[in-house]
């Protein structure tokens, strides 16, 4: 919102040292921009309502890693499951994010069933697909509820966004898997330019084929005046899913 604001450079801004982001994926463009913008430094976090609510956090004042959630929390154990195997995996591999610690909720009321698939031999499974490198930085791949599978290929949203993002006419961009009698699923992206810029949709498919594997490249785009939100400012991608499926 800060970085979208009409009369931005009108203000000074350098008392703002330093932010924390968290509740969605921080592009990386956006955190370019904004620390370009105040001078000051972005950091991402990582938690969720199960976990008090943090598990993850670059450090402010050390180094930090564009594109990465941070390290565990003091206290905190984290690391990456592979359901395949049944085991933790090594750095740069993909798997679950799963994490222990005191902040750990103990289960969810009244629903043993959802409690047994989120915590298991003290580790809570978060749901969310991502590695870890060889400095113990974790980093979010995408949910794994939102993984598109289309044509057999299992397709990041984050991935594409991110490039979609890094494009200079490009506000907002998010990435859906939409019904495909065919391929399962098709990638499509759902856009908001900036103010005062137009590009056409062959224009920004180019730009996407230069950028992206051919399977990963959006077959369909959309261009909003604006995207439906949280009251907190997270995209509904659900919400962009379940107008392609029912028509409204």
């Amino acid at each position: 919102a800060l970085l979208n604001h009409p009369d931005l450079h009108q203000f000074d801004l350098s008392s703002i040292k330093s932010c924390l982001s968290g509740s969605a994926a921080l592009p990386v463009e956006v955190k370019q921009q904004f620390e370009k913008v105040t001078g000051g430094r972005l950091v991402e976090g990582y938690g969720m309502s199960e976990t008090s609510p943090v598990t993850h956090a670059n450090f402010i004042w050390d180094l930090n890693k564009a594109g990465s959630i941070g390290c565990p929390w003091p206290g905190t154990d984290a690391a990456i499951y592979s359901e395949e195997t049944g085991g933790f995996l090594g750095p740069y591999e993909h798997g679950e994010i799963a994490v222990k610690g005191p902040q750990v909720m103990k289960g969810y009321w009244n629903n043993d069933e959802e409690t047994a698939q989120s915590l298991r031999d003290g580790w809570f499974f978060t749901g969310d697909i991502g590695y870890m490198d060889k400095d113990g930085f974790f980093y979010i791949v995408d949910r794994k509820k939102d993984v598109i599978i289309a044509g057999g290929y299992n397709i990041y949203p984050r991935e594409i966004e991110e490039v979609l993002y890094e494009h200079e006419a490009v506000q907002e961009a998010v990435v859906a898997g939409i019904p495909d009698e065919y391929r399962g699923e098709t990638v499509k992206a759902f856009i908001v330019l900036k103010d005062h810029v137009t590009i056409t949709e062959k224009e920004l498919d180019e730009y996407a084929r230069s950028r992206l594997a051919p399977y990963k490249v959006p077959k369909v785009y959309e261009f909003r005046d604006e995207l439906p939100k949280t009251a907190v400012g997270k995209i509904l991608r659900r919400a962009l899913v379940q107008e392609e499926k029912t028509g409204v």
